[in-house]
């Protein structure tokens, strides 16, 4: 790595799907752009999840990004060449709390985002699930988040973005020339940065995640085998998804639904479970999640959270499930915010979604923090 100021227009710390975002982003105003990360390949949340770009159950400024962020992957899908499916999202209502949630969230959205599924295409969908009714948000897409982040990450190489792997970012220095990275490697110099480190952001600015009271969300995943050979083309959500995605939990009827998941099932709001899932290009199934936040956690995995979603899983289809592989997701969350974006120096910004949906809105993000930086 050599040392030069002012080399580019921006360095971008972290690889991840924030990360790339920006540097897309800048990329498309000809702006030259370097990345450093600190792993060979992106090894962090941005391939630990569903691939679900889960545009509609969003809200407020989430939705407004999201539906940003769906345009752009389909360009970038195309640019890149990896898979961006249009497959949209079914969610199931199986009482008549979540039906009622359901159209609540159709009447307010309209046709174009939330539609109801007869019962024809419900069997075709999800087999023999026995659910009351279901609705489709055909906005949502789905990739297969190892292959497109880092497909992404050699397209943009291939367009001239500068990649430093393996390089762990000591510190960001800034004065009149602008900013060093620094790492045991050199220094990369720029005139803006961008820190997109995720659930790390207190490893080089614990001011600002003690400030923003930043955690760590861990998850508990698991990839499945599918039963009797199911393919399943749209993300699955479920009545638990109703309360985890704030497009459903802002619907009158939501409070119902908590309401009795508190009386029948409290242990799957004790450990905070969104049961969905969506379908790998193999046919597995990638079934979750359960979440505990805390800034440090234990390294031992309850297996208990393991057990609770294979018992949803298994209700949900009315087949045992087998499980193929599992692992601990991880990301950043905040009481205070959705998107963190804070500004060490007039030249820095510290970047990182803290609601789990950085899959899902992290390209109609970099946009909003180009606008300012550059």
């Amino acid at each position: 790595m050599t040392s030069t100021h002012n080399r580019h227009d921006l360095v971008i710390v972290g690889a991840g799907i924030v990360g790339l975002a920006h540097a897309a982003e800048a990329l498309s105003r000809g702006a030259s752009v370097a990345v450093v990360e600190r792993d060979e390949y992106a090894v962090g949340a941005s391939i630990r999840n569903f691939g679900h770009v889960c545009t509609t159950a969003q809200d407020g400024r989430g939705l407004e990004l999201a539906l940003v962020a769906r345009e752009r992957w389909l360009e970038l899908g195309r640019k890149a060449e990896f898979g961006v499916e249009e497959c949209g999202t079914v969610v199931l209502a199986r009482t008549e709390d979540e039906v009622a949630v359901l159209a609540e969230f159709i009447d307010t959205r309209g046709a174009e985002q939330a539609r109801w599924l007869d019962r024809a295409d419900r069997s075709a969908v999800i087999g023999g699930a026995e659910v009351l009714e279901a609705a489709y948000l055909p906005l949502d897409l789905r990739v297969d988040p190892e292959r497109a982040v880092g497909s992404l990450a050699t397209w943009l190489a291939a367009e001239g973005v500068e990649f430093h792997w393996g390089s762990q970012v000591t510190s960001i220095d800034t004065d009149e020339n602008g900013v060093a990275v620094r790492t045991p490697n050199g220094s990369v110099h720029a005139r803006t940065a961008v820190h997109a480190v995720g659930h790390d952001v207190d490893r080089l600015y614990p001011q600002i995640a003690a400030d923003w009271q930043v955690q760590r969300c861990r998850l508990q995943m698991l990839e499945v085998e599918a039963p009797h050979g199911l393919r399943i083309e749209p993300a699955l959500l479920t009545g638990l998804s109703m309360l985890r995605y704030a497009g459903f939990a802002a619907m009158p009827s939501a409070a119902a639904v908590r309401s009795r998941f508190e009386i029948e099932s409290p242990e799957l709001l004790d450990v905070e479970m969104n049961l969905m899932l969506t379908q790998r290009p193999s046919g597995a199934l990638v079934l979750g999640d359960t979440h505990h936040n805390a800034r440090t956690h234990t390294p031992f995995d309850d297996e208990r959270n393991a057990e609770l979603l294979l018992r949803e899983g298994a209700r949900l289809f009315g087949a045992p499930l087998r499980v193929a592989r599992r692992w601990r997701g991880v990301y950043a969350t905040s009481p205070l915010t959705d998107f963190l974006v804070a500004r060490p120096a007039p030249s820095v910004r510290v970047v990182s979604v803290t609601s789990g949906i950085g899959m899902t809105t992290a390209l109609g993000l970099a946009p909003t923090v180009l606008n300012d930086l550059l």
